[in-house]
């Protein structure tokens, strides 16, 4: 039997580009508390991560879809590979990259780690699931739990030892996470009887780790309704003794595993808590009535990871897609169109292949270049902390301004880039011996979990932007507008750079207009164009970074050989901010003008009026 084949391959010089001539990482490296870290230091992280992912995951992301995970007697089993893996990646410390020395990591900024995890599921996303999951919850625990919940469950999840999950979703309640009916009964001894059942938990269970630690939002008898009355509860699947060993099973059960598109090797499963009224959990803090509060760590950090998860995808697609255009030969040039005995040549000769090829690149850099942005902001709050609080909340919170655009913006466009490649493809693509099929089912989820991008809409428009008085998005904008004045004349991007202006004017213009309407009592129509807001906001980010890019390597390119690798590269930036200016900028003033078309055909069809069936 062959060996599974790695379709997985990286762009280490964008990484480098982002990292070293855009961003400017340096500025911070070899310095508190990234004072072990130097450019040598994250190149190095970056080749052998990159090894890592083409080596021992992308090999199993094959395996993981045609084999899938099964439920036997009441456990999960994960493909052939992932539990090997699993010990690999945590022994290699790389999925605690980021984390502080005294938790096993080796704080290296948020930046590096998010690259990273870029190239681990770009190579498998499926098998990513398990050990993203697991650090989210380590660090909710870590944030809020007890002293004893601390020394019992941070440093084996930490480890890699124990897994985690978070358990929101119920069968009645989908998306509204208020009208849970799970319910935590106080028991004497300060623990609470845990009984209920959570849907879609991805990673539910699994053979990889010796425990999974649920995180549970139950409603806690007599507490409020709504989402303010739902408390958070750490549930292990093995109880733990206080000497931290595992003893009895806590009544935890796996009722189903969800036959799913994509994904396969990614677990979703049906959890049943307290069937036999033996289910233990210990509140998460010290506080009832604080779940929400402290399940959005969780929540946020799951966002910004669903977002690298459409990157990394999308960028697999995109340069598998490249490889293919480069080597299939179909058809004469154009320019040879009246000539029967031209030669064939390869398809990235065809002028729609280049442009389909080309709005990938622009889309997959842009993406990554917003994702930098954000955890850019992070690690610079990290370097200030303590010395700077002004600087400190302006950083944390784009942060929160950028989340939901990096969630429901990367995990859209990584179907839309993939849906472009298989079209790369043609027919070849939508058969299983190419990868692109596989990249197209399993991306096709991120739009829908960790919150459905028309709930990263909602909480943009209905939160993000008025949060401290309009504060961050003032400064987004200000930031944007800064860098439009300062280039508004640049001899090569100057009218690029005019066209991004319009954009940037038409999204503050519809921002005061969605204030209008909640101020005016007009709010059906707020949640009618969130949507469509937040895809102005997404393409005006990823313009500008493109164009601040584009500008960069002009600077740089002058300084190349003509025609050598680095020359190609600049050049390739170059063109990628023109192409995404000229074709999504000029959009983002058309999407203002619907929204203020007043066109509410939407709201006032009868339901009756949908099809006479």
């Amino acid at each position: 039997m062959s060996q599974p084949q790695n379709h997985y391959k990286a762009d280490l010089r964008d990484f480098e580009f982002l990292l070293f001539e855009q961003f400017r990482l340096d500025e911070l490296l070899s310095k508190p508390p990234f004072e072990n870290w130097g450019r040598d230091e994250v190149r190095m992280a970056l080749e052998e991560s990159c090894e890592f992912a083409q080596k021992v995951l992308g090999p199993l992301n094959v395996v993981g879809d045609r084999v899938g995970c099964k439920l036997e007697n009441g456990r999960v089993i994960t493909p052939p590979g992932f539990k090997e893996a699993w010990k690999a990646l945590f022994e290699a410390g790389w999925r605690v990259l980021s984390e502080r020395e005294e938790v096993g990591g080796q704080g290296a900024p948020h930046t590096l780690q998010a690259l990273v995890e870029e190239m681990f599921s770009g190579a498998n996303c499926a098998f990513m699931t398990y050990p993203g999951l697991a650090i989210g919850a380590v660090h909710l625990i870590d944030t809020f739990g007890t002293p004893e919940l601390k020394r019992l469950f941070v440093p084996k999840m930490y480890g890699g030892k124990w897994g985690g999950t978070m358990c929101l979703t119920e069968p009645q309640a989908g998306s509204d996470v208020g009208a849970a009916t799970t319910s935590a009964r106080r028991n004497p001894d300060g623990t609470y009887s845990i009984k209920g059942t959570k849907i879609f938990i991805t990673g539910g269970d699994h053979d990889c780790a010796e425990n999974i630690v649920h995180l549970v939002l139950a409603r806690v008898e007599g507490a409020p309704p709504g989402t303010k009355g739902l408390s958070l509860f750490v549930v292990p699947k093995i109880r733990v003794n206080p000497d931290g060993s595992l003893g009895e099973p806590n009544d935890v059960k796996v009722i189903g595993l969800e036959h799913k598109m994509g994904l396969h090797g990614s677990a979703t499963c049906v959890l049943q808590f307290g069937e036999e009224d033996r289910c233990i959990g210990y509140l998460c803090g010290t506080k009832e009535n604080e779940g929400i509060r402290q399940m959005f760590q969780m929540m946020n950090y799951a966002r910004i990871g669903v977002g690298v998860q459409g990157l990394a995808v999308a960028s697999a697609a995109y340069l598998c897609a490249l490889d293919y255009a480069k080597e299939r030969k179909q058809g004469s040039s154009v320019k040879e169109w009246k000539n029967p005995l031209a030669p064939r040549v390869p398809i990235i000769e065809h002028p729609d292949i280049r442009r389909m090829l080309l709005e990938m690149k622009s889309k997959v850099e842009g993406i990554r270049a917003l994702i930098v942005k954000l955890t850019m902001h992070q690690d610079r709050a990290r370097v200030l902390q303590g010395k700077d609080d002004d600087k400190v909340a302006y950083h944390l919170g784009q942060v929160d301004l950028l989340t939901p655009i990096v969630k429901a913006y990367g995990s859209e466009q990584a179907f839309r880039i993939c849906e472009l490649a298989m079209q790369v493809y043609g027919g070849a693509g939508y058969i299983r011996d190419y990868p692109i099929e596989q990249y197209m089912r399993d991306s096709r989820v991120f739009s829908i979990y960790e919150g459905t991008n028309h709930i990263q809409a909602l909480d943009l428009v209905g939160r993000k932007l008025t949060q401290d008085g309009g504060r961050h998005a003032q400064a987004f904008i200000s930031d944007m507008s800064r860098f439009i004045e300062e280039n508004g004349r640049h001899p090569v991007f100057g009218q690029a750079i005019r066209t991004l202006g319009q954009a940037k004017e038409a999204l503050a213009n519809s921002a005061f207009q969605l204030l209008q309407w909640f101020q005016s009592g007009e709010i059906e129509r707020v949640p009618l164009h969130a949507n469509r807001f937040l895809e102005m906001m997404s393409e005006t980010a990823v313009g500008w970074l493109l164009l601040d890019a584009a500008i960069i390597a002009d600077e740089a390119q002058q300084k190349c050989e003509k025609g050598s690798r680095d020359w190609a590269f600049y050049e390739g930036k170059k063109q990628a901010a023109l192409f995404f200016a000229s074709t999504f900028l000029p959009e983002v003033p058309l999407k203002a003008q619907i929204m203020a078309s007043g066109d509410r055909s939407a709201l006032e069809i009868p339901v009756e009026s949908f099809a006479m069936v």
